[in-house]
């Protein structure tokens, strides 16, 4: 008989790749797998997938209320459930996984997808910050198996707890995305060079202001945003300027495969995080391998992981700093240095052909097999 194991995340499930990727290899690997999360008023349908889910409704969306609510009722939802194994996703969802275990005797698997205490909305908030940071230290030491997204950060959390994570990137699955749709049937510019900005994170401090003002110094490029986060309607506003007239095109959350028709069908993608904090100074944001996959080079700010994929494969180059003016000199350097740019899409092939969910999976075979 199948092992039953719960995963839990504390979105809304629909747009998170990796616990999707994550829940497929476990199904695959024959686990009965069960995806808790939460659904909001404006959240997609789910898809359907071959693992079970459910979505609980909050009576809270934002705060400490809500984190005590969503606390609260995952630790309620697991205490009556029967199941072989837990898995946790990020920080927020930790400790009633950890009590459950605990109670029930089962093991816990910890899956980190951030360096979670130093995100901005935390940074800002100190004592916030210290209870989750209290949570983490009192858990995370007595942990037998965790994961995380790649090296710096394992790197940080070895140092600070004595404990190695195993690595597990955020990459796609193998295979380049096939174009269905062509720019006109998506409502886009034929004649433009097209940067894409693609995530549910779209928040501050991740490079969006800077870009959508450094396209009032642009001509023959578009801009295009695609997903959510909390400088969005912040951007649509700016856009609405005369001088961004026609440069400038926001789409909200979209499933992954459609979103993905607006991604290969661009020509370069964008991921602009700023260095101000710990968790975006060594992040590996998944939607670089989205934008190789789709076989479109990338243009990044200079931040430590996103450099050891960029050189690596020779797959793009980088902002000269968050200042408008000088992103704007970037982009127009770009687009006229034609063969520069073919060089790069051409190596998204090799790039795509490795970095792929099917090369990660090893890892997580390693640790699961223990419990099947």
């Amino acid at each position: 008989m199948a092992k039953k194991l719960i995963v839990s995340v504390i979105n809304d499930l629909v747009t998170d790749q990796r616990v999707h990727k994550m829940c497929l290899t476990l199904t695959v690997m024959g686990f009965d797998v069960l995806l808790v999360g939460r659904k909001l008023k404006n959240s997609l349908p789910m898809d359907s997938r071959p693992y079970k889910s459910h979505r609980m409704r909050l009576l809270f969306n934002k705060g400490a209320l809500f984190y005590a609510e969503f606390n609260i009722r995952l630790f309620l939802f697991l205490l009556f459930r029967k199941f072989d194994i837990l898995t946790s996703n990020d920080l927020d969802t930790l400790l009633p996984n950890y009590l459950a275990s605990k109670i029930k005797n089962k093991p816990l698997i910890y899956d980190s997808h951030e360096y979670f205490t130093e995100v901005p909305e935390l940074v800002n908030r100190p004592g916030m910050q210290k209870i989750w940071k209290s949570i983490e230290k009192t858990i995370f030491p007595k942990l037998k198996d965790v994961i995380t997204v790649n090296e710096s950060i394992a790197n940080l959390f070895e140092k600070e707890y004595g404990i190695k994570p195993h690595v597990v990137r955020n990459v796609p699955f193998k295979g380049m995305v096939i174009k269905k749709k062509n720019r006109k049937e998506l409502g886009l510019p034929e004649d433009k060079f097209i940067f894409i900005l693609q995530g549910s994170g779209i928040n501050i401090h991740r490079g969006a202001e800077e870009m959508v003002e450094a396209m009032k110094y642009v001509d023959g490029a578009l801009l295009l945003i695609v997903g959510g986060g909390d400088v969005i309607e912040i951007l649509k506003k700016e856009a609405q300027k005369p001088e961004l007239k026609d440069k400038i095109i926001i789409k909200g959350k979209l499933p992954y495969e459609e979103m993905m028709q607006y991604t290969v069908n661009s020509d370069m993608g964008l991921t602009l995080d700023k260095p101000n904090n710990i968790n975006y100074k060594y992040s590996l944001p998944n939607k670089l391998f989205d934008y190789l996959k789709a076989g479109i080079p990338v243009l990044a700010s200079d931040l430590l992981e996103i450099r050891k994929i960029i050189e690596k494969y020779n797959v793009g180059t980088f902002i000269p700093g968050h200042d408008p003016e000088k992103i704007a000199g970037k982009i127009k350097e770009i687009i006229t240095d034609k063969q520069t740019y073919l060089t790069w899409k051409t190596n998204t092939i090799r790039a795509a052909g490795e970095l792929n969910w099917e090369n990660e999976t090893e890892i997580i075979t390693k640790i699961y097999m223990k419990y099947a």
